[in-house]
């Protein structure tokens, strides 16, 4: 027979120590503060909200394809580089990192972490740019992928019972505002923000993805994360640039490396401990004006020097080809092979509110934002090259 109560007293006893938000600074989200946009009956259930998001996160489809996504380097045959499923790793264990020590929510920040990067696309911020300009190009908005991830773990992806999974509105809050791009010195909450805010900010977004640059998290958890994500990329990034023989160690400016070092431990170390030192106490996140001037820097020569290098960059025309391609014959459903059956499995999971309201050209770029690299390529594969025939056609 299965288990499907526990026992009362120890049900009393654990909710009891999970509930204990006294441990918590006045700044932080209190588990008591938890809501969701459709209600639940959580009167057996022994764990605390923002720790039974994660759990929600980490079953989910769109996190499971985060193990074969790239990071910055795509088309490298080197198994020691970054892709995104450590990056979400990293950036969680970052966060949680100043979180305890600000004694903010660790669950909270590490299912925003967790769940911020399931949008991405395939061959990273490229195929983002692909993507959006398709869109744009067809005018029906824009992509981001901050946007793209709300939309996956609130408008897509469902349980076992064909429902939404139903994360908290501060969950959710903190991954549409992740965008760790958008630098700044201090990260302020805005504790006024709704759940009915929340939502027109992440439709604008859709229609807009400069609207990306005035997001602000609702949570202190969620500027955490946000802060979180540079600090988890930064230093990776030149680790693996390195690794690829795009750069070396010494071509990292010189008063860059004096304020914050010339490795990514020392990068991480150097920003995590600027950030404690100059948050503990306080209802915001900010690095000291003298640490963030050298990010901020360090951040321009990584765009010139790895992000942005010739050398990087020299199949990204064959690459947009190939999203077009299959954007092209997921709009017009002319498909065949693998990528055919998994399409149709894929919109038969999809309810009609769904198909409603999202134009084909969005269901494209929906359902290719949830591919691997790999199978993107095999795709593209399948839809242009042409396919023997054999030794005859037979009868």
């Amino acid at each position: 027979m299965l288990v499907k109560d526990i026992n009362p007293e120890i049900l009393s006893e654990i909710k009891g120590k999970f509930a204990e938000d006294t441990l918590l600074s006045e700044n932080a989200t209190k588990n008591s503060e938890a809501a969701r946009y459709f209600p639940e009956n959580r009167e057996n259930e022994i764990r605390p909200p923002f720790f039974h998001d994660t759990d929600r996160i980490i079953h989910s489809k769109a996190y499971t394809r985060y193990i074969d996504k790239t990071q910055v380097f795509y088309l490298c045959e080197n198994e020691d580089l970054t892709h995104r499923v450590l990056h979400v790793q990293l950036v969680a264990k970052i966060a949680r990192t100043i979180g305890r020590i600000l004694k903010c929510n660790e669950d909270l920040i590490e299912a925003i972490a967790l769940g911020h990067d399931v949008g991405h696309t395939p061959f990273g911020h490229t195929g983002e740019r692909f993507v959006s300009a398709y869109l744009k190009e067809k005018k029906e908005g824009s992509f981001c992928h901050n946007a793209q991830s709300f939309r996956l773990l609130h408008e897509i992806e469902k349980n076992e019972n064909m429902h939404n999974i139903n994360l908290c509105v501060q969950t959710l809050d903190g991954i549409l505002c992740h965008n760790g791009e958008w630098l700044v010195e201090e990260y302020k909450s805005n504790s006024a923000k709704t759940k009915e805010m929340l939502v027109e900010e992440y439709q604008k977004c859709l229609i807009d993805e400069t609207q990306t640059k005035k997001l602000r998290p609702m949570t202190l958890e969620g500027c955490i994360v946000r802060v979180s994500d540079v600090i988890a990329y930064i230093g990776r990034d030149i680790e693996d640039a390195i690794a690829v023989n795009l750069i070396n160690r010494e071509d990292i400016p010189a008063d860059i490396s004096e304020a914050l070092g010339n490795s990514n431990k020392l990068i991480v170390n150097s920003l995590v401990l600027d950030i404690i030192n100059n948050s503990y106490g306080k209802d915001s996140i900010a690095f000291s004006k003298d640490v963030f001037k050298a990010l901020d820097k360090l951040k321009g020569w990584n765009y010139e020097n790895i992000y942005n290098n010739p050398k990087k960059t020299s199949e990204d025309d064959k690459i947009h080809v190939m999203f077009n391609s299959v954007l092209d014959s997921l709009l017009n459903e002319n498909l065949r092979g693998n990528i055919k059956q998994q399409y149709e499995k894929w919109k038969s999971e999809q309810n009609d509110e769904y198909f409603k309201t999202s134009s084909p050209a969005r269901i494209a770029a929906d359902y290719i934002s949830g591919m691997t690299d790999d199978f993107l390529m095999t795709s593209y594969s399948e839809l242009v090259v042409p396919k023997s025939f054999g030794f005859s056609f037979g009868r």
